[in-house]
């Protein structure tokens, strides 16, 4: 089961410093339209195994025998936690951290794909994890028909359900006549009150927590769904999706995934859509790296914008707090100073 990638979590990753051996950090890529077979995650990682053990990191000079030793256990250890322990059920990546001499072992395993990297350095390798940051978890996803009313909520990758208002209507007869037109606006009556009470149970699951949501329903019923929903509901409304009628929740979160993924890639244009605005008018806006470590080290940075791929050092001096381009950007022990081999993402900007 995917687990929910969490700041705290990500801190605590941030947090390590390989003391005695080397830190090792591994991510695969499990998109199944791209490793479709459960045996394909272990040749994946078997490949890229094999290249980190051949990579400097891993065949450094000045490494002890007792280092050397200890990577190839760690190597091994993932291999047969890979082959023999890892479910791949919901799971569209795995991240692994491991330093066996620091006793330290940590497989996540992840619902979104994440690309084929493996490091080994003395702290682990984060940037692939940070997009995923509660990446589209709580979210809602209603499934609203004449009958169905079904709420699911998305937690580690799956769709928990949450409340199931579903009712059996009757059915419309071809009586013809006064009778027919009674039955039918009978029935309609009927499946008006249905879809308001999946609406307030809804609504009832928003209340006091902010969640996105994703509906499923036929287009007949979006609108008189829609129009039954409270302000905030509809608000939280990022889209609609219309499913086979007895779809199964892997199905549904197959629908709704693009919706949210969708509302992500907006919220990222509109940020930077801000940022520009902002920094065209020199308002709340850092540019570059001497504006933006300026302001990290003030500690002004409401949201941190950074182009994926660039690569530039900084570092932090822990005495003074400040930060400086030339190093690693990130923490380390009081009185640390210097570069390091693994650089971390280039901000492009920052408000």
């Amino acid at each position: 089961m995917a687990a929910t990638v969490s700041w705290e979590g990500l801190r605590e990753l941030a947090g390590f410093r390989a003391e005695k051996g080397r830190a090792v950090s591994l991510y695969v890529d499990l998109d199944p339209h791209l490793v479709p077979a459960a045996g394909g995650a272990h040749t994946r990682v078997n490949s890229l195994l094999d290249e980190a053990g051949k990579a400097t990191g891993a065949n450094r000079s000045d490494l002890s025998h007792d280092q050397r030793m200890a990577l190839k256990s760690d190597f091994e250890r993932i291999r047969r936690f890979v082959e023999l322990d890892f479910n791949r059920d919901g799971v569209r990546g795995l991240a692994v951290f491991t330093a066996s001499l620091d006793n330290f072992w940590r497989p996540i395993p992840l619902a979104a794909a994440v690309p084929d990297e493996v490091k080994v350095n003395d702290e682990f390798y984060l940037a692939p994890l940070v997009p995923l940051v509660g990446q589209g978890e709580g979210a809602l996803v209603a499934v609203v028909g004449r009958e169905r009313g079904d709420l699911y909520r998305l937690q580690g990758g799956r769709l928990v359900e949450t409340a199931d208002r579903s009712e059996e209507q009757p059915r419309r007869h071809d009586q013809g006549g006064w009778a027919q037109a009674r039955l039918q606006r009978h029935v309609d009556g009927l499946a008006h009150a249905h879809l308001r009470r999946v609406a307030e149970e809804l609504d009832r699951q928003l209340r006091g927590a902010s969640a996105e949501v994703v509906v499923v329903s036929s287009e007949e019923m979006r609108g008189e769904f829609g129009d039954l929903l409270s302000s905030d509901a509809r608000s939280s409304v990022v889209g609609w999706a219309q499913a086979e009628a007895h779809a199964t929740p892997a199905e549904l979160l197959e629908l709704a995934t693009p919706v949210l993924e969708g509302r992500r890639t907006d919220r990222e244009a509109e940020a930077v859509e801000q940022w520009r605005q902002e920094a065209g008018r020199n308002g709340r806006a850092a540019s570059g790296w001497a504006e933006t470590l300026e302001a990290a080290s003030d500690g002004r940075i409401e949201l941190l914008l950074y182009q994926q791929g660039a690569r530039k050092s900084a570092g932090t001096c822990l005495s003074p707090g400040l930060m400086a381009s030339g190093w690693q950007l990130g923490g380390g022990r009081r009185g640390r100073f210097g570069p390091r081999s693994s650089p971390s993402p280039t901000p492009s900007g920052s408000f």
